[in-house]
């Protein structure tokens, strides 16, 4: 995200006062419950469904990601960066490319 969307996400909930409701075990459990949700508008077809609904769903879980990482005092870019490059050291293409396999049964 760029920064005018984070200082956004920041000042809605700093207008509301509601980081005193953000621990990490809530933003944690909010996320799971705002993926649940996004899972739901896949629920009986993987071919039919509300893009619209799945784009606000997908936000919702963008949003208390990043809520958590500042919570946290993570910097998402570092960690998503982290996270590639253990999964390119993980799945490397001559092994994986077109495979569906968990890295252990590569």
């Amino acid at each position: 995200m760029n920064q005018e969307t984070i200082n956004r996400i920041r000042k809605f909930t700093e207008d509301r006062d509601w980081n005193q409701f953000h621990s990490p075990a809530n933003l944690a459990k909010s996320i799971v419950i705002e993926a649940a949700e996004l899972l739901e508008c896949f629920q009986w077809s993987e071919e039919e469904y509300d893009l619209e609904h799945v784009k606000e769903e997908l936000a919702d879980v963008m949003v208390y990601c990043q809520n958590l990482a500042d919570k946290l005092g993570l910097d998402p870019d570092e960690i998503v960066n982290m996270k590639m490059a253990q999964n390119e050291a993980k799945y490397p293409v001559e092994k994986a490319k077109g495979s569906a396999a968990k890295y252990d049964q590569l």
